[in-house]
C-alpha cells in the first residue's frame, strides 16, 4: 500500500533538511568543528518545538566573542555558545523611509527585524518604516496562540531589545510616559498605546526581568491609569513586583494570571567586571577585576535570571495544563555598552555573564529536547584584537589573559572621547534543536522571525 502522498510544502522541507544536512556534515568533518558528525546529523531536525529560548548579546559581533574567548578560556578554548552544533551568519542592516538599504543598524531596527519579519528605520521599535504602522511581533503571536511569555535584559526593559517584543514606538527614546517627545501619535492623549514601559505591562508578559525601575516609577499622563506610576499600573494588572534576588526566589509561579515584573536597577543593570577603559595610546597591561563594587547586593545574576524565568514559564504551563510551551528572550545588553565606552574588562565580563545564561539555555534543552534554542547577536560593534606591535590611532588596552599571555584590544571607530560604534558587518547565529538547520548559511535578520514562527507553528 503506497504511503501517505506529501505536499509541496513538505516535500520542499524534507529536502532542505537533507540538504542541511549534508553542508554539515562536510563542514563538520572538515572544519573541526566541537560536535561530531553523528552530532550533526541529530542536530539537524524539523518539527514543532514546545519551546524556544532565544539569546540575544547585544554588539557581541565575532571580535567580541574571541575577545572573551581569548581571555577566560584560552584561543583554544571554547564558550557555551560555541558548543551550539549549527552555526550560521546573517545579515544584520535597517533600511530608510523608502526601503533602501542603511548599512550600519542600531539596536531598535534590529531587534524589530526578527521580532516581526520586518526591516525598519534606525530608531523605530517594531513599527514600519514609511508608514509607521505597528507590525505583529513574535512574542504577540506566541502569546496569541496560548504561549506563555518572558523576557530578561541586563539593560532596562523599556531599551530597544526588550522593547521590540513587547511595544511598538515611533522612536525608542519613549521609554516612559515622560519620555514621549518623540513619539506624539503614540500618547494615550491621540488615541496611542502609550509609552514603552506601560505598553509592556499592558500585554501582560508573564515574566518581564531587568533594569528600567525609574521609567516604571514615571506616572501615566492619561488613560484609565494617569496619576498612577507604571509600576502601580502593573499590580492593578496583576503583577507580582519584586526589586531584588531574594524578592526573586521567593516568587513561586505566574499561575492564577499573576506575571512577575523584576526592577533590579533604577537603569541598567550594573555590570559584573571592572578594569581600565581604553586610552589614547593604550594602557598598561591590565588584569580585569571580576567583582564590581558598584554593583547592589542582591542584585541577580543573568543566569539566574534566565534559569527563574524557565522555571516560571514552565510551571505556568503545566499548571494550565497547556499542551504549549513557552518563548523567552534573554538578553545580554551591555556587551554592548561596555563595547561604546571602549571599556574591555567591563565588555568581556558581560560577555562571559551571557554565556552563562547560554549554558543555562542548553542544560535546559538537554532535558527537554522540544526546545529549540537560539544564539545571536543584533548588530556587530567595535572591539578588535590587533598585534601588540600595533599603534591603533583611538583608544587601546593591553589585557593579561588567564593563559598569561598579553592581549591587545582596539577601539577606533569613533575619535577618541565620543561614543564608540556600530559596524555593519554580519555576525553569528548558531541553533540546536527542532527548526535549528534554517541559521545554517549566510540569512538574513527578519529570517529568524520565521524560524522562531514556523518552529512553534504561529499562525
Amino acid at each position: 500500500m503506497a504511503g501517505p502522498r506529501l505536499s509541496r510544502r513538505h516535500l520542499i522541507a524534507a529536502g532542505s533538511v537533507a540538504a542541511a544536512t549534508a553542508v554539515a556534515v562536510t563542514l563538520t568533518a572538515s572544519a573541526g568543528a566541537s560536535d561530531t558528525k553523528d552530532q550533526a546529523q541529530r542536530a539537524i531536525k524539523g518539527g514543532k518545538a514546545k519551546n524556544v529560548i532565544l539569546l540575544i548579546g547585544d554588539g557581541m559581533g565575532d571580535s567580541e566573542i574571541t575577545l572573551a574567548r581569548d581571555y577566560t578560556v584560552g584561543a583554544n578554548g571554547r564558550l557555551n555558545m560555541d558548543k551550539l552544533p549549527l552555526t550560521g551568519a546573517y545579515t544584520t542592516y535597517a533600511v530608510h523611509k523608502d526601503g533602501s538599504p542603511d548599512y550600519v543598524t542600531d539596536s531598535a531596527a534590529s531587534g524589530s527585524a526578527w521580532a516581526t519579519g520586518v526591516k525598519t528605520v534606525n530608531g523605530r521599535i517594531s513599527k514600519t518604516p514609511g508608514t509607521d504602522k505597528a507590525v505583529p511581533t513574535i512574542l504577540e503571536l506566541a502569546k496569541k496562540n496560548g504561549y506563555a511569555t518572558g523576557s530578561v535584559t541586563t539593560a532596562e526593559l523599556t531599551d530597544a531589545t526588550p522593547a521590540v517584543l513587547a511595544a511598538h514606538a515611533t522612536d525608542r527614546s519613549c521609554q516612559g510616559p515622560a519620555d514621549m517627545a518623540k513619539c506624539p501619535a503614540d500618547t494615550i492623549a491621540k488615541g496611542g498605546p502609550g509609552s514603552i514601559a506601560e505598553q509592556s505591562v499592558n500585554h501582560k508578559v508573564d515574566v518581564l526581568l531587568g533594569g528600567g525601575k525609574q521609567r516604571f516609577d514615571q506616572k501615566v499622563t492619561d488613560g484609565k491609569h494617569k496619576g498612577r506610576t507604571v509600576t502601580e499600573q502593573a499590580k492593578r494588572l496583576g503583577y507580582q513586583v519584586v526589586t531584588n534576588d531574594r524578592e526573586l526566589k521567593k516568587v513561586k509561579s505566574v499561575k492564577g494570571g499573576k506575571p512577575v515584573l523584576g526592577l533590579f536597577a533604577p537603569g541598567n543593570v550594573a555590570v559584573e567586571w571592572t578594569g581600565k577603559p581604553a586610552a589614547k595610546g593604550g594602557t598598561d597591561p591590565q588584569r580585569c577585576t571580576t567583582s564590581n563594587p558598584n554593583r547592589p547586593a542582591g542584585t541577580p545574576a543573568l543566569q539566574d535570571q534566565a534559569s527563574k524565568a524557565i522555571k516560571l514559564l514552565e510551571a505556568k504551563q503545566k499548571s494550565a495544563k497547556s499542551k504549549q510551551g513557552f518563548f523567552l528572550q534573554i538578553e545580554g545588553a551591555s556587551i554592548d555598552k561596555q563595547d561604546h565606552a571602549a571599556d574591555p574588562c567591563g565588555q568581556i565580563g558581560e560577555t562571559a555573564a551571557f554565556d552563562r545564561a547560554v549554558k543555562v539555555a542548553r542544560d535546559y534543552a538537554a532535558k527537554h529536547p522540544d526546545t529549540l534554542v537560539v544564539t545571536t547577536a543584533d548588530h556587530a560593534h567595535t572591539s578588535q584584537i590587533v598585534p601588540l606591535e600595533a599603534q591603533p590611532p583611538g583608544l587601546s588596552s593591553t589585557l593579561v589573559t588567564n593563559e598569561g599571555q598579553q592581549l591587545k584590544v582596539n577601539y577606533s571607530t569613533n575619535t577618541p572621547g565620543q561614543s564608540q560604534e556600530h559596524t555593519g558587518t554580519q555576525v553569528r547565529i548558531a541553533a540546536q534543536g527542532p527548526q535549528a538547520y534554517r541559521v545554517l548559511g549566510v540569512t538574513n535578520q527578519t529570517d529568524l522571525f520565521t524560524t522562531v514562527r514556523e518552529a512553534l507553528r504561529l499562525r
